[in-house]
């Protein structure tokens, strides 16, 4: 096997000078000269006897072929940089920190609960907990900001475990109007009142769930939409695990809305399997089983016909 003509050094470079703009501002973000940057670009144009660059004005534009070269060198620098944290998970007993990105609408209880378990055998292991919702979630995949997600779906290139389904529900206060009406509900009913909406957290947002009410609060956690929804501000389709207690003790009821349920699935993913270490590897393992302890006394809850705690 031959040795690769190009350093990664120099592969950063043709990255940064693409992503900060231009040379000056690719040698700040280097940390490195502006003339150490140019001489990068031009061994590398000169090693593969093809131009990276075009100059339009006084800007650095690429050329189709460093169109290309950027696309693989950023997918090369990438893996290596996953590799070398992947070697210092190895060298350690464990990693020193894991992030996480959870869908908003998986149960809260049930996730703090995985982490105490899961730090009685990791309590070195810092965890940075992020509540996304829908393209938030995707992007911190994309952006392997993460190690782990429990996702709402699954972006190309990626894999998951599928853990549970939850269910919506209808609902708004008792006193609400909309309950005042004494009937089945269709969405003409429900465009007439104002509905509560979780925002997407991410960068690209939709208006998933939204049914073009003429009024709409878009709110960014669950619990302040939750708590308005108990005051008779609107209504909303919240996850059923997440108001068992609002439904038991009557600060809101379920409204009768023809095909009311919706359902969502959630997926546990690796954002990279090959290169997880042992502190993530062993919560995924936590979360799978509990997710399916709890699916499975829900099931069995159901069957005798009992509300689910």
């Amino acid at each position: 096997m031959s040795e690769p003509k190009i350093t990664l050094d120099q592969w950063r470079a043709l990255i940064a000078v693409v992503d900060e703009g231009g040379y000056a501002a690719a040698a700040e973000a280097l940390d490195k000269s502006q003339s150490a940057i140019s001489y990068a670009i031009q061994k590398l144009e000169a090693t593969l006897e093809l131009r990276a660059f075009t100059l339009q004005g006084r800007k650095a534009v690429l050329t189709p072929a460093g169109e290309l070269l950027y696309r693989r060198a950023r997918a090369l620098v990438s893996e290596a940089q996953a590799l070398e944290e992947a070697a210092s998970h190895l060298s350690q007993r464990h990693e020193a920190e894991i992030r996480i990105a959870v869908e908003a609408i998986f149960p809260t209880w049930l996730m703090l609960a995985c982490l105490a378990e899961f730090s009685e055998q990791f309590p070195d292991t810092r965890v940075e907990l992020y509540e996304t919702v829908l393209t938030g979630t995707d992007e911190a995949m994309l952006e392997k900001r993460v190690d782990l997600a429990i996702a709402g779906r699954l972006p190309p290139g990626f894999l998951g475990h599928h853990l549970m389904r939850a269910r919506f529900v209808p609902v708004a206060h008792p006193d609400h109007p909309l309950h005042q009406l004494g009937r089945t509900l269709d969405f003409r009913d429900l465009r007439r009142h104002r509905q509560l909406v979780i925002r997407d957290s991410g960068n690209r947002r939709s208006d998933e769930g939204w049914l073009g009410s003429e009024q709409r609060w878009t709110l960014s956690h669950f619990a302040t939409s939750i708590h308005a929804a108990c005051q008779g501000q609107g209504f909303s389709w919240y996850p059923e695990e997440k108001i068992r207690s609002e439904l038991r003790d009557g600060r809101l009821k379920v409204l009768p809305v023809e095909g009311g349920e919706r359902f969502a699935d959630l997926y546990l993913v690796f954002t990279d399997q090959d290169y997880a270490g042992p502190a993530v590897r062993h919560l995924g393992e936590i979360l799978r089983r509990e997710v399916t302890a709890l699916c499975r006394e829900e099931s069995h809850l159901a069957e005798a016909g009992e509300a689910p705690r």
